[in-house]
């Protein structure tokens, strides 16, 4: 896990700034590592005991984001040291995953816990954009309910298969759900202050509580934060539905591009004499290797309730028809990956949502087509894995945008949600 190194010196830094920084530091570590002993702190973070145990007891005794136990077990001489415990309880926060067709959605505690999920279906009349954000609004309520009266909601993180402004949520295009130029931010933060009027939302001053990023741009740091990119800091995440995106990090940070725009992956072009993208342009990619395609290619209608993973079924039960089409799928995400390697020289290209059923099948034709040509040196290291968080990656990286706040600055943001509601 890379985290964040203490600042070297206090010299020229305030010392405020300082143990804010040190207090988000710690509390990071411990939400995506869990339950941690003080000594491993001390030796993972850099900050000497003394500081680990003041830092601690700062985070336990005036905010409550944790608390301290005595380990199980103990060998060796000497007072064991305490185990620093996020209080999952305690601190929540809501997230929802927005799909074409359903909304996933979770309320997950502080390190990570998954309290509660649900899968709220879509009818076809009830798609619009208006009826969407009613729609979350009503489920958030439903989650706050199960909410004690000493938890605090420390924000709400909304994934979107959407072209979104990272500055506000705004939904600038997102072809596969018929929306364009939607102020999706502002719709939900005024539509959850009706739906949580007594629930405090956590966020800074002046900064939004409820956040709203792409869910390929989620996927991607919910699988680097969580998941099988742990400990790899240049990786190339693909969210496969209807449509498909990819999230990209490099460098242990989110690729994000001068608007927030980076990443759309499922519109680079790849049959420029292929068909007619929702985008408006002809042979993007995801009109190769999404969703509908392959289930036309399989000879289904999309939209009759047929998946990626009934089409692999199929194949491997012998059908001809399945099987031409997962040939000609390997194909295409031959030539898309093989580009993205490319330009980016990841260490590992992650398949996520529908994608991770097709990986299993056509991972040895697809290495095979890359390495017919190309760059050899930049897929000599890079692995093509199945992501680890299943259909959920966009979910959890929903609830670590949430929960962003409270960790760059724990006390300052405890203190505004014990007194006051901002959304």
């Amino acid at each position: 896990m890379r985290l964040p190194r203490p600042h070297p010196s206090p010299a020229g830094i305030k010392q405020e700034e300082l143990r804010r920084h040190n207090l988000s530091l710690l509390l990071r570590y411990v939400h995506l590592a869990g339950p941690t002993q003080r000594a491993t702190l001390t030796a993972q973070t850099g900050l000497n005991r003394s500081t680990i145990g003041a830092l601690a007891a700062d985070l336990a005794s005036t905010a409550g984001l944790v608390r301290e136990e005595s380990p199980d077990t103990h060998s060796g001489a000497g007072r064991p040291s305490l185990v620093v415990v996020p209080e999952t309880e305690r601190y929540q926060v809501l997230a929802f995953d927005l799909g074409v067709d359903r909304i996933i959605a979770a309320r997950v505690g502080l390190g990570g816990a998954l309290l509660s999920r649900e899968v709220v279906p879509l009818p076809p009349g009830e798609r619009g954009f208006t009826a969407v954000v009613d729609l979350t609004a009503a489920t958030a309520r439903r989650l706050a309910e199960a909410l004690g009266p000493l938890t605090h909601c420390a924000g709400i993180g909304v994934a979107v298969p959407a072209v979104v402004r990272s500055a506000d949520g705004f939904v600038r295009f997102a072809p596969n759900l018929g929306w364009e130029q939607q102020p999706l931010g502002a719709a939900l933060r005024a539509a959850l202050v009706d739906a949580l009027p007594d629930r405090a939302i956590g966020g800074p001053v002046g900064s939004p509580a409820v956040q709203v990023a792409n869910d390929a741009d989620l996927g991607a740091l919910a699988e680097h934060a969580r998941g099988v990119a742990r400990g790899h800091d240049d990786i190339v995440y693909l969210s496969g539905q209807v449509g498909l995106g990819a999230g990209i990090i490099c460098n242990g940070r989110p690729l994000r591009g001068h608007g927030g725009y980076a990443g759309e992956a499922g519109h680079m072009i790849v049959n420029p004499t292929g068909q007619r993208c929702r985008c408006g342009a002809r042979g993007c990619w995801e009109t190769e290797i999404g969703t509908d395609a392959i289930l036309r290619a399989a000879g289904h209608e999309p939209g009759d309730g047929g998946s990626v993973r009934a089409v692999v079924a199929e194949a491997s039960a012998g059908d001809a028809r399945a099987r031409l089409a997962l040939y000609e799928v390997s194909r295409w995400l031959a030539v898309g990956v093989g580009n993205l390697v490319n330009l980016f020289n990841p260490e590992l290209v992650i398949f996520g949502g529908e994608l991770r059923d097709l990986l299993e099948v056509v991972e040895h034709d697809v290495v095979g087509r890359m390495g017919a040509g190309g760059l050899t040196v930049s897929r000599e290291h890079v692995a093509l894995v199945p992501s680890a968080l299943g259909g959920d990656s966009s979910l959890f990286g929903a609830a670590e945008l949430a929960f962003a706040h409270l960790l760059d600055d724990p006390l300052g943001v405890a203190a505004t949600l014990a007194t006051t509601v901002e959304v």
